[in-house]
């Protein structure tokens, strides 16, 4: 089975990063150092969503080899109601450069059902190259980890897209660079666990693999207001469906404007 936290984290990196020279070095403007976001993972055979797990990214300004970063944490943990089943305990960091948002480290610790796994990755964007545990590979510019993925996609104007768009990028996982794409859906208002917001959609372009069947059947909801924070994620698997879900937050760089209703 794929990583826990890689499933969460691949629903959220599946929002539009451009692949290509124009976006290298885009500036942040949508996080600061000391936001929280936590989420609740539901899962579903028959139709009926349980409560199976929670994930939270948390946001802190360091210093990597004298250089200013953003160091993030997502970390991921099944409910102990259901550790005697599946327990799942993982980690992921990621160091990125605060002004060009291009990541510089990638660390994966992953404790699942028994299956512990270690990665350690050093991006070096002048060479543009990936140094893992298995040896050193090429990576095109603009490459994002799959945690970095998100903050950077955050910053990206959406604005600037039509319904049915395709907006490619690249992203490196597992000693492999993928090419892959979302498709934009346009605006609408949704409902949920927290509240109603103004939200904007996506389809994702999957690889295929033990969880997902592939191809464009997950949806991604993100908040439609400065922060573009991911707000639902919803998608069939091979056995059964997940949703994500927002359920708290903390040290937003903005108002949650999208916010229409709680719950």
């Amino acid at each position: 089975m794929k990583k826990f936290l890689v499933l969460l984290i691949t629903l959220f990196t599946s929002f539009p990063l451009w692949a290509g020279e124009e976006t290298c070095g885009i500036r942040n403007y949508a996080f600061e150092n000391g936001e929280s976001i936590s989420y609740t993972i539901f899962y579903s055979v028959i139709g009926i969503y349980v409560n199976a797990g929670t994930a939270n990214f948390t946001t802190s300004l360091e210093k990597l080899n004298n250089k200013d970063v953003y160091h993030v944490v997502g970390t991921g943990s099944s409910n102990p109601s259901y550790d005697w089943i599946f327990k799942v305990r993982d980690r992921y960091e990621t160091f990125f450069d605060t002004a060009t948002l291009q990541p510089y480290k990638f660390i994966r610790n992953v404790d699942e059902g028994g299956y512990k796994t270690y990665e350690n990755v050093t991006f070096n964007p002048h060479t543009n190259t990936a140094i893992t545990t298995q040896g050193v590979y090429k990576v095109p510019n603009c490459i994002q980890d799959v945690l970095s993925a998100i903050y950077y996609a955050r910053n990206i104007n959406f604005n600037g897209y039509h319904i049915d768009d395709k907006i490619p990028f690249n992203m490196f996982l597992d000693n492999q660079v993928y090419p892959l794409y979302i498709r934009y859906l346009g605006k609408e208002v949704i409902k949920t666990k927290y509240g109603k917001f103004r939200a904007i959609k996506f389809r994702p372009l999957l690889v295929k693999g033990t969880i997902f069947t592939g191809g464009e059947k997950m949806t991604v909801w993100v908040s439609d207001d400065a922060n573009h924070i991911p707000l639902r994620i919803e998608s069939p698997i091979v056995v059964g469906s997940v949703k994500v879900d927002m359920m708290q937050y903390r040290n937003l760089r903005y108002s949650l404007s999208s916010l229409l209703s709680f719950n």
